[in-house]
């Protein structure tokens, strides 16, 4: 590699800044806070109020910039000016950090610079990646490397040499779980200062540790999305564990002051967020944002600015900032990231970690947007302005070509909630509108069909228009979904179809359930099932439907559930009472026909989370092969369950024979201990053997008792007598 650069600048700048590069041992120059990034390792105390100390930096905050153009004295100060402004933008650069040398003889710039920067090494290292290859003009791209990495290049020798050939070592199955021989689900719990990762062992009625530990996470924790990684949050960062042999810890990111994570749906990235409390009470708090590659642990992108800037949206999180910050579109391969800003829509590429074109989108007083599940496809609602003038709309985006494939104008709207279907096939808007007297709203639906020609758009309103919407649900991998609708103490729950029976595109209701004690709609994964929940003020009601047959197949109540959640198969539905509530905390396991197969009670009791799981392998055809061949199949795991059964029912009856064999212990030894007392009890009672029924004399006495006395006055008729 050819460098531009003298070691003659190179000696000068380390004499100003004070360091003898001929006595630095770049190996030995210590990282910020540790290599263990400020997060405590196993066996170390977990909480501590002490924050590390900053450790020397040595030469790692500063970066070589080449290939800049040679300039003459006269043009200096505007070539500084551009690389400052340049530089500027990533981090910020010290007082007099900016050094580009001359020339003495010629009075030019050598065509490089020295940048150091007032943060620690990780603003160096984000300018290198963002502006290496930095296309100044056509005849100046920028090289720019970390001024620690030049004792490296020094030490590359004169002579090739090939490099050495290692021995293949498989890396670790990060995915093993998936293959327990009983097709079970893992969950994880929080109670009190334990963390618990348990299999599900429906069979054996009872939960199966797999994993715990105390101290485990300072705050919360939280799966990947295909279940491959756990998450654990820290006041110095965030870890992930997993891996063959149960939960090693797989890779640390350093965040000080973590509060919020969030994976891409991939589990490529982790967004870490932090925000400070500003020295001036009439600041707002300070945010900050990583972007982390989950495998390397490398920061790919950072955000820092004020919590004004990240309110817009989302669910309102820690400080009032929206949460997730980010969402993440484009399919499988998180190709796309964006977040909401005032007029504007910014979308990120994950190929570069830049907006996309260079520039945000801007939609004027945009509100809310959200992606499609499956598709590049940005779905946003802009209000009503001007008094309704000019009318509400939802428009949908397509992405990289930010082309508007569609758009529905609304008039008198005063709230908007936009619903994907899990497959992208469908868009529901729920849309509340004013009456003609603006005193009160109704609701409606559009209902936008994404994958046909020229996204047609069907309008929806229900039976009675002035119903409240309780709550909307989409069957996932299906056409159908659920409303609860209704303004009295026990609301209807209707259930429509995307699809008619000759599979003609348009909406028609299937039924409606009346009175129903439900708040909450909870469709299984798999579809088909869906639990109708009363929370809160219904105190844990629950009825199990099945949607196919339109009939309720079993009802229960989990009293003061507070968390409802399918395990990733549907197979089975847990319900949990955290720790809102004082009293019975813990959780519950039920089959997905309703069935309560087991409990488990726990004290401060936090969070239950399913294990997410991968999407299949198997293809269409294969799946429609085992669902034809489901009887042939479901024989061996009827066995299974047949011997699963009977090792119960033997379990049964030995405890039920071992409770029996107690019994009769207990019972002999009283006797035994009553016949060894006899003669004791014959001496108190004067020598007569008063144990045995017949040696008694029974006598019948009677006795008279005055039990109540009433005095009455009788009246006669003298006359009739």
């Amino acid at each position: 590699m050819a460098l531009a650069i003298s070691m003659e600048g190179i000696e000068a700048r380390a004499r100003e800044l004070g360091v003898d590069l001929s006595a630095v041992d770049l190996d030995s120059i210590a990282l910020p806070a540790g290599e263990d990034f400020g997060i405590l390792s196993d066996d170390e105390e977990v909480l501590h109020s002490e924050d590390p100390p900053e450790l020397e930096m040595g030469l790692s905050n500063i970066i070589v910039v080449d290939n800049l153009p040679v300039v003459p004295p006269e043009k200096f100060d505007k070539l500084e000016n551009v690389i400052r402004k340049i530089y500027s933008q990533i981090g910020v650069i010290k007082e007099n950090g900016l050094w580009m040398p001359v020339n003495p003889e010629t009075k030019k710039t050598y065509g490089y610079c020295f940048i150091e920067y007032n943060t620690p090494q990780q603003e160096a290292e984000l300018a290198r990646e963002k502006t290496n290859g930095y296309k100044l003009d056509k005849s100046h791209i920028f090289a720019v490397n970390l001024l620690d990495d030049f004792e490296k290049y020094m030490k590359v020798p004169d002579t090739w040499t090939p490099a050495e050939i290692k021995p293949y070592t498989a890396g670790e199955n990060l995915l093993k779980w998936l293959t327990d021989e009983k097709a079970r689900d893992q969950f994880v719990i929080r109670a009190g200062t334990l963390t618990e990762v348990y299999w599900n062992d429906a069979r054996k009625l009872a939960p199966e540790l797999v994993f715990q530990k105390q101290y485990w996470t300072d705050s919360f924790i939280q799966w990947s999305p295909l279940g491959t990684y756990l998450a654990t949050v820290h006041r110095q960062g965030s870890q992930v564990w997993g891996g063959e042999n149960g939960f090693e810890r797989l890779m640390r990111f350093a965040h000080p002051m973590l509060k919020l994570i969030d994976f891409s749906p991939s589990e490529r990235y982790l967004v870490t967020y932090s925000s400070h409390e500003p020295s001036n009470p009439r600041d707002t708090h300070r945010v900050v944002l990583n972007i982390f590659d989950v495998r390397t642990g490398k920061v790919m992108r950072d955000f820092k600015g004020s919590a004004d800037d990240y309110t817009t949206g989302g669910n309102i999180g820690v400080s009032g900032v929206s949460w997730p910050i980010f969402r993440w579109g484009g399919g499988k391969d998180d190709k796309y990231f964006a977040r909401l800003g005032k007029n504007i829509i910014s979308v990120y590429e994950t190929n570069t970690f830049s907006l996309l074109d260079k520039k945000s989108l801007k939609v004027e007083n945009v509100v809310d947007f959200s992606w499609s599940p499956t598709d590049p496809i940005i779905s946003l609602f802009v209000p009503e302005m001007g008094g309704g003038n000019q009318p509400a709309r939802v428009s949908l985006v397509q992405i990289p070509g930010k082309e508007e494939l569609r758009q529905k104008n609304l008039f008198s709207v005063s709230d908007c909630k936009m619903y994907w279907q899990n497959s992208g096939e469908y868009l529901a808007v729920q849309v509340d509108r004013y009456t003609k007297t603006k005193k009160s709203t109704y609701t409606g639906f559009e209902l936008f069909r994404i994958k046909e020609r020229d996204i047609p758009i069907e309008v929806l309103e229900l039976e009675n228009k002035n119903d409240k919407i309780i709550a909307f649900a989409w069957e996932p991998k299906g056409h159908r979904f659920a409303i609860i609708h209704g303004d009295g103490p026990k609301p209807d729950v209707s259930f429509y179809t995307m699809r008619t029976a000759n599979n003609t595109s348009r909406v028609s209701k299937l039924t409606t359930l009346k009175a129903k004690q439900a708040n909450a709609l909870y469709w299984s994964p798999a579809g088909r099932f869906i639990v109708l929940a009363g929370l809160k003020g219904f105190n844990g009601q629950l009825e199990f439907y099945n949607v196919d047959e339109l009939e309720t197949m079993a009802t229960g109540e989990h009293f003061m559930a507070t968390d409802i959640m399918w395990d990733p198969t549907g197979r089975y539905l847990a319900t949990a009472v955290t720790s809102v509530h004082e009293m019975e905390n813990g959780f519950q396991i039920w089959s997905f026909n309703g069935k309560h197969l087991y409990k488990v009670s726990k004290d401060h009791f936090y969070q239950f989370i399913w294990r997410p799981r991968p999407p299949s392998l198997l293809t269409s055809e294969k799946e429609e092969e085992i669902s034809r061949n489901l009887k042939k199949y479901s024989k061996k795991y009827e066995q299974e369950d047949q011997d699963a059964f009977n090792q119960l029912s033997e379990q049964d009856r030995k405890r039920r024979t071992q409770l029996q064999e107690e019994w009769d212990s207990w019972v002999a030894k009283w006797k035994q201990m009553h016949e060894e007392e006899r003669a004791y009890r014959m001496e108190l009672r004067d020598g007569e053997a008063s144990d045995e029924e017949e040696e008694y004399e029974a006598k019948e006495v009677e006795v008279e008792e005055v039990v109540d006395v009433r005095q009455e006055v009788l009246a006669f008729d003298l006359d009739q007598e």
